[in-house]
Parts: C-alpha cells; sequence; structure tokens
C-alpha cells in the first residue's frame, strides 16, 4: 500500500515538473501567473501578439522602465473581460464599440489609438465565390450564397465583431440565425482560436477568412491564400491603448501609454515589417484616430 502512494506521490511530482518546465497550461493561469506583484499585466489581441509587435516592443519598455511586463494574448473581448476583472493593468485591443462601452461602464476613463491598418478578404487565388475587387460587403453575400466555404475567427475577438458588422451590413440582419444556417449546411466554420490559426484552418480548406493585413502579411509564406478584397471604409482596424481602472499597477500602465503613443516608438511602430515584407504591418495614429 505504502509503496502504491509513493508511486503516485511520485507521479504527481512528475507532472508537476513537466508542467512548470512548458510554462503556463490554461488562460486561468496565465491570470494567476500575471498577477505577480510588481509586474505590468497587459491583455492584447492576437494580432499584435502573432504578427511579433508585442515581442519587438517589449525588450524596449522593460529596458527603458526596469519593469518586467506579462502579455496575455486573447481576443479583443477576453482581455475586455479582463479588465472588467481586474486581472490586468492595461489593454492592447482593436474593437471600438467595445471599448467605448468599457469606458461607459467606468472600467476605463480613455481609449488612445495608436496604430492602424485594415481587415482584408483572404482566400484560395482560384477563387471559387469570384469576390475579389467586390466590397466587403458584396463578398460577404456573394460567398453565403454560392455556399463557399469561409473560416470564422470567432472567439469574441475584435475581428469577430468586425466580421459581424460586415455581415450586417451586407443585409444579413439575423446573424446568428445565419451563423446557425450557414454551420449547418457546411460551409460556415467556427476556428475560435487566434488570428493565425484561423489563417491556417482556411489555407487547408481553401476557404476563405477575413483577418487584419498585418497577421496576413506576417504569415502569408506558409500560407495557401491570396488578398481578394482589399478596400472599404469598413475594413478599417484600429487599435487602442486602455488603462484600466481596477488595475493595480496604474502608473505603469500610463507609462505604456506613453510609451507607445511617443515620437520614438510611433515610428518604430510605422516601419515594422516594411524590410521584411515590402510592406509596413501598421501605421502609427497615436494622437489623430483615422475614419477612413
Amino acid at each position: 500500500m505504502k509503496k502504491t502512494i509513493y508511486c503516485i506521490l511520485a507521479l504527481l511530482l512528475l507532472a508537476a515538473l513537466v508542467i512548470g518546465s512548458v510554462g503556463c497550461s490554461s488562460t486561468e493561469d496565465l491570470t494567476k501567473l500575471a498577477s505577480a506583484e510588481g509586474r505590468l499585466r497587459v491583455a492584447t489581441t492576437t494580432s499584435l501578439y502573432d504578427t511579433g509587435l508585442w515581442t519587438y516592443l517589449e525588450p524596449r519598455f522593460e529596458k527603458e522602465y526596469d519593469v518586467k511586463i506579462d502579455i496575455l494574448p486573447v481576443g479583443s473581448g477576453a482581455a475586455i473581460t479582463y479588465g472588467k476583472n481586474g486581472d490586468v493593468d492595461v489593454l492592447t485591443v482593436h474593437d471600438k464599440p467595445a471599448e467605448l462601452q468599457f469606458i461607459a461602464d467606468n472600467y476605463a476613463v480613455e481609449r488612445v489609438p495608436f496604430a492602424y491598418n485594415y481587415f482584408i478578404i483572404v482566400g484560395p487565388e482560384n477563387d471559387p465565390a469570384q469576390i475579389q475587387g467586390l466590397s466587403p460587403e458584396a463578398a460577404f453575400k456573394k460567398i453565403c450564397e454560392t455556399g463557399s466555404t469561409f473560416v470564422s475567427r470567432g472567439q469574441s475577438s475584435g475581428t469577430y465583431s468586425k466580421e459581424q458588422a460586415i455581415w450586417k451590413a451586407a443585409g444579413y440582419a439575423d446573424y446568428n440565425a445565419f451563423k446557425t444556417d450557414g454551420i449547418s449546411k457546411g460551409w460556415y466554420k467556427l476556428r475560435g482560436g487566434g488570428m493565425g490559426e484561423t489563417l491556417t484552418m482556411a489555407s487547408d480548406l481553401q476557404g476563405y477568412t477575413l483577418t487584419d493585413e498585418g497577421t496576413y502579411l506576417a504569415q502569408k509564406s506558409g500560407l495557401d491564400l491570396v488578398p481578394l478584397v482589399e478596400s472599404g471604409s469598413i475594413m478599417l482596424n484600429v487599435y487602442s491603448v486602455i488603462v484600466c481602472t481596477k488595475g493595480k499597477n496604474p502608473d505603469m500602465a500610463q507609462k505604456l501609454v506613453d510609451f507607445l503613443t511617443s515620437d520614438k516608438i510611433q515610428e518604430l511602430i510605422d516601419n515594422y515589417g516594411k524590410s521584411t515584407y515590402g510592406k509596413s504591418l501598421f501605421i502609427k495614429c497615436a494622437g489623430n484616430e483615422p475614419t477612413s
């Protein structure tokens, strides 16, 4: 009996060591890790993380302010929930209606835009739904009418929020009923993961998806997808930094706002990716939010 107990304890210890060696295993664990005193906790949309922008900026901020950052890459909806719960100090997200509601509910005082790019619709080069050159609204309608495979980001993300806005503008006001119908007919696929994962799934299935241009450019070498719809005012994608009123490190959170909107960092953001992809992944906009 004792031998059995010892074996069980040894296995539990080994499991704990393995888990510890590979990092946090869930979003809940990441939140606990990020609660360490004196660290700045940032919940960010995955597109800023998947493009490598945070990997690029994080060490610069840590060196300048002598502080460690815990970056939690999730959808904008999940990031905002973290902010409401006081689990993070600051957000970098891209869902303006949700951000304004977050402020109206007294979870923040202001949103500060610091960068933008555009959403695009990508798909297989042979373009089975023939959407190339159409408006975003007409393209979505054509995809639905032809029953062509569409992979949705889902996950309460800023991209998912934008997708719903385009479907509504395309004439599908009852989005939930349409979504259910599309899923039952097999052409509408809910990925429920990050933008990079959604692009990979769309590429594997040779389907269409809505993506921010930055993530597509950063990952296009591994994708069998091409941009098909790249214009339309509805495709504007603005990233904002927001200090959470329930955060534990408000002074350092404000320093991150100052950092992201400083002339030096704005120039770095504006040139990020240009030498690698031939085009910047983001455009600076501190203090001058674009409208189209």
